[in-house]
């Protein structure tokens, strides 16, 4: 498999990437205030379905995460869900298309307008995905 590309970061960030092994990678995003965002993703074999489980840490609660969560992986086609923590972070399970499973993963480092993502970590997964993409109870 290719190596993934990081897309649809803003232009007031720069990217570093520290290759830790051939399955995963850290990225490190700091902005010109030295704020930094860290975040890992793996990479799966080359199967054309990934599944992931992603939680994102930062002002994700109460600026319309959720709702914006499933109105984008919906449009990308993607099965899952999404919910909040009781640690004030959003977790979610994305499945799908490989593509449309890292398109969402940017997507989510950004979040709605009002969102500001501090932390993004991303775990393969083997859970069930379900139909369709829904809003699960609190955890």
């Amino acid at each position: 498999m290719a190596p993934s590309t990081v897309t649809l970061i803003p232009p007031r960030f720069t990217l570093f990437t520290y290759p830790r092994n051939n399955a995963s990678r850290i990225f490190h995003l700091r902005s010109p205030l030295t704020r930094s965002i860290s975040a890992m993703t793996t990479q799966q074999g080359s199967s054309s379905t990934k599944t992931e489980r992603v939680v994102i840490k930062g002002r994700v609660q109460g600026v319309f995460y959720r709702n914006w969560t499933i109105e984008n992986a919906t449009q990308l086609g993607l099965k899952g869900w999404v919910r909040n923590r009781k640690d004030g972070s959003v977790e979610a399970l994305f499945s799908g298309n490989v593509d449309a499973v890292q398109e969402m993963e940017q997507r989510c480092r950004r979040g709605p307008p009002d969102a500001l993502v501090t932390g993004l970590q991303v775990f393969p997964s083997d859970d069930d995905p379900g139909t369709g993409f829904h809003r699960k109870p609190t955890l």
